[in-house]
């Protein structure tokens, strides 16, 4: 049988056999890593690694050596041959050194291995390093941190947080293998529909003009397979989007990308709820509180304005329009009274904000569409309306400020934030605001809190495009099971999509899929997308329905982004090896970048300045 080739790790015992020299032999690193065992002392071991210190004192020698286990101290001591060989050692120097393992006098309980110590016999410096870039120990920035990600790799926070990626990877494997999913890959190369983001396009040399698309998502081919009747599928899919770039938006990322056949949501939902919590445990070991509340995206929009709403931060919006329709102040009246308008407030408590800082909050929610924000502040509410002081005051009479102030609960020190206009906008920017303010003020509880976000509307109208858009994908079955009935009231339907949410993060998104070929013309033709532009975009899907096509759903979650929160980092960058950066560059490999006329030409593409 082929095994891999051996190889030298820190921290191993060096066991006498016949074969390759001790250097070459496979350890295991974990013994002398934990302290608590020292039955290793007295035995020569061979170590590989990197300089993390080297110290010349003088009288002695110190090699702090790392790999990718831990670190543990080198001893080189005087009058022995290798220290000459030891003083030539430089930070983030390649070596090899064989020693004998010793107790160290003073033990180091930062460190696993801070109860012993290597007394160096011999050092073999396998390659030296340049004067770095940067210093591990260092913070530098994200650019330079990219450029040279190999460096940025090596130091033990980088490593931490890629192994605990890998955890997680090998939990869900290991939960969906146990439960009889079967792990099947889909194209990476495949057609291009760009009813999302936009695709990224690979043009074809044998079919000149003519190009592939990289997946945004396996969805098509996953419920291919349900109709195939694999009944229960995953993928650890990598999936490509050519779209504007956040934190938390890579144009290449992974996700956890399953299916079921024969499933209602509450199927699916329950599954994968069991599922995260196992994977929690196992990998972080904390407990989810289960079961995950359950929220409708018009509740989570009226009481957080985001239907990713974080519920750690005790904050919520209150709706106010039956309290100020009547004020004098045009503008809560005007959109207290509009059909699709909304006037909420926000309670900030103990706040004690400055005239300034009230006005940074303004410009953040500018940043989320408003136009303004109004505020008041309970100075003492015995004092009645003397005891409140805000710009909008004069506006409102005795009772309309009894009643706000009655209906958000606010005590003297709260400050209290209002937010007026169209009921989208208003959800963004105070749903902005409540996160802002609940970072700011200390309210978000040191805990993990899942949810479920359920009965997302089926669609939105896009006015500029005089159309219908999904809210999730156009395959996501309506709440509606009947084609006229969903075509007289799509601008109310409810899909059948549902989304898990993780401290204000969307981690996993689904639905009940459409299986009947009716419905899904119908929602094809709703979203504008016409019979013969749905033939030649959908064709495949389209004729797959036709031949006993059951009824399916799944989920996909996102890999990066619970890697992330696993991990305590706000970037996913973080917890992806190479990844790229704000504008979808490699730093490291400098790409994009041009490529031969001569190649261009092979694939029919011409460029354009």
């Amino acid at each position: 049988m082929l095994r891999p080739p051996p190889r030298p790790t820190i921290f191993a015992p060096d066991i006498p056999t016949r074969g390759p020299p001790p250097a070459a032999r496979s350890t295991h690193a974990y013994p002398l890593l934990r302290s608590h065992r020292r039955d290793l002392i007295g035995q020569s071991v061979t170590l590989c690694g990197w300089a993390d210190v080297a110290r010349n004192l003088g009288g002695v020698c110190f090699i702090d050596l790392r790999d990718h286990e831990g670190i543990v101290q080198v001893v080189a001591e005087p009058g022995q041959a290798v220290f000459a060989r030891a003083a030539e050692v430089g930070y983030e120097d390649c070596v090899r050194i064989t020693g004998t393992v010793r107790a160290r006098h003073s033990v180091n309980d930062k460190l696993r291995s801070g109860q012993v110590e290597i007394v160096a016999e011999a050092i073999e410096i396998l390659n030296k390093a340049d004067k770095l870039p940067f210093y591990a120990h260092e913070n530098p920035g994200e650019d330079i941190r990219l450029k040279y990600r190999y460096l940025d790799i090596r130091r033990p926070q980088m490593q931490a947080m890629l192994r605990k990626r890998s955890a997680l990877v090998r939990a869900l494997r290991q939960q969906l293998d146990a439960a009889g999913f079967q792990d099947i890959e889909t194209p990476i190369l495949t057609k291009a529909t760009p009813e999302g983001a936009r695709d990224y396009l690979v043009p074809s040399r044998v079919h000149g003009g003519e190009f592939f698309a990289l997946p945004q998502s396996p969805q098509l081919f996953k419920q291919l397979l349900m109709m195939a009747g694999m009944d229960r599928y995953y993928q650890i899919a990598r999936c490509f989007r050519d779209e504007d770039l956040r934190a938390d938006r890579q144009p290449e990322f992974t996700q956890l990308d399953m299916e079921f056949a024969f499933v209602e949501e509450r199927d699916v939902q329950d599954f994968v709820e069991d599922m995260i919590t196992r994977v929690f445990r196992d990998v972080q070991g904390v407990e989810l509180p289960t079961p995950f509340p359950r929220l409708s995206y018009a509740e989570a929009m009226r009481r957080f304005g985001s239907d990713k709403p974080d519920l750690r931060i005790d904050l919520e919006l209150v709706d106010i329009a039956d309290q100020v329709k009547a004020c004098g102040f045009k503008v809560f009246t005007d959109w207290a009274t509009h059909a699709d308008g909304r006037v909420v407030a926000l309670r900030a408590p103990e706040a004690g904000f400055s005239r300034k800082q009230i006005d940074d909050y303004a410009a953040h929610c500018a940043k989320y569409g408003a136009k303004g924000l109004a505020w008041l502040r309970v100075d003492d509410l015995a004092k009645g309306r003397e005891g409140i002081n805000s710009p909008i005051a004069k506006f409102l009479d005795d009772a309309t400020l009894d009643a706000i102030v009655a209906a958000v609960g606010a005590g003297n020190g709260d400050i209290v934030f209002f937010g007026a206009g169209p009921y989208k906008t208003v959800c963004d920017f105070m749903g902005a605001l409540r996160l802002k303010l609940g970072r700011d003020l200390g309210r978000v509880s040191n805990t993990w809190a899942p949810l479920w976000v359920t009965d997302f509307p089926m669609f939105e109208y896009d006015e500029e495009a005089a159309r219908y858009v999904a809210l999730h994908h156009p395959f996501t079955a309506p709440s509606i099971d009947d084609v006229a009935d969903l075509r007289a009231n799509a601008r109310l339907a409810l899909s059948r999509g549902y989304d898990m949410v993780l401290n204000g993060n969307e981690i996993g998104g689904g639905s009940i899929r459409i299986h009947r070929p009716d419905m899904q013309a119908a929602v094809f033709e709703l979203l504008g997308i016409g019979a013969e532009e749905a033939q030649a975009k959908f064709g495949f899907l389209l004729e797959a329905l036709r031949y006993g096509a059951p009824p399916h759903g799944g989920i996909a979650f996102g890999i990066d982004r619970i890697a992330a929160l696993m991990a305590g980092t706000e970037s996913i960058r973080d917890v992806i090896a190479f990844p790229k950066t704000a504008s979808a560059q490699c730093l490291l490999t400098d790409a994009p970048s041009p490529i031969a006329e001569a190649q261009l030409k092979e694939l029919h593409v011409r460029t354009i300045d």
